[in-house]
């Protein structure tokens, strides 16, 4: 049964990812929509988290809307927005299923969302909702697990710390292979300590990450109508390849 990831300690999400660089990232989006798009002016974000991207984008001048199964996180990004005077609209729901009865010129899919679509129909949904929202020529851009640079690079056991001034974490990721299904089975230890009170509370989560390669994506494509305008590394314009672990496409809604 599909369930909702980062489940447990999604109130500590973007401490957890305090390093990434959302605006460099939101750039290399806006980047791409003026190339392929340039008259683009509603993104629908499958999968939107904290609503980071979002809010960044919409200061740009898109009129964004975000869709994430976790209310939680769907809490702070709609906090988040009002904090940054933004009219962003955050809606829970499932990528695969949900229907808001509304087209947008761009959608986009960010951090690995794709991935998180484990089986060949959790992909082909997520790319039939994709294909529901899009206007005719509209884009959708997603990154992903690149299958022939996880392959090529194992995951190995990490871990990292992170903390402010009220709480300390340390994650410890265990990942194992299961290469008949291309998936990645991720397993986080979490430990919260809690500087004031001094409370030590531990999360365990386990996360399945499907990684991808570029013929399924076409082939998953073209089955919803979409056909490839570009693919390379995440954050470049490299050509993917065997040194490449995060990957983003971009693809063109048809008829």
């Amino acid at each position: 049964m599909y369930k909702e990831v980062f489940k447990n300690y999604s109130q500590y999400y973007d401490l957890l990812y305090q390093d990434k660089d959302y605006s460099a990232e939101s750039e290399f989006i806006h980047s791409l929509i003026q190339k392929f798009a340039n008259n683009a002016k509603t993104i629908l974000d499958l999968g939107c988290g904290t609503g980071k991207h979002d809010i960044l984008l919409s200061e740009k001048g898109y009129d964004v809307t975000g869709v994430d199964l976790s209310e939680t996180m769907l809490q702070v990004a709609n906090k988040s927005a009002k904090s940054a005077e933004s009219n962003n609209e955050f809606i829970l729901g499932d990528v695969r299923t949900i229907n808001l009865n509304k087209k947008y010129d761009v959608i986009i899919s960010l951090f690995h969302v794709a991935n998180y679509q484990n089986t060949n129909e959790d992909i082909l949904n997520y790319f039939a909702t994709a294909e529901k929202h899009l206007n005719k020529g509209g884009l959708f851009i997603f990154d992903f697990w690149y299958g022939p640079g996880v392959l090529t690079d194992f995951p190995t056991i990490r871990e990292k710390i992170f903390e402010n001034d009220d709480i300390m974490i340390t994650r410890i990721s265990k990942p194992e292979m299961f290469p008949n299904e291309n998936i990645v089975k991720v397993n986080f230890e979490v430990t919260i300590n809690d500087k004031k009170t001094k409370s030590i509370t531990p999360i365990n989560e386990t996360h399945l990450m499907r990684y991808l390669f570029l013929p399924e994506i076409i082939s998953f494509a073209a089955d919803k109508h979409f056909s490839l305008l570009d693919s390379f590394e995440w954050m470049s314009d490299k050509e993917l390849s065997f040194d490449s672990w995060n990957g983003v496409v971009i693809l063109k809604k048809g008829c």
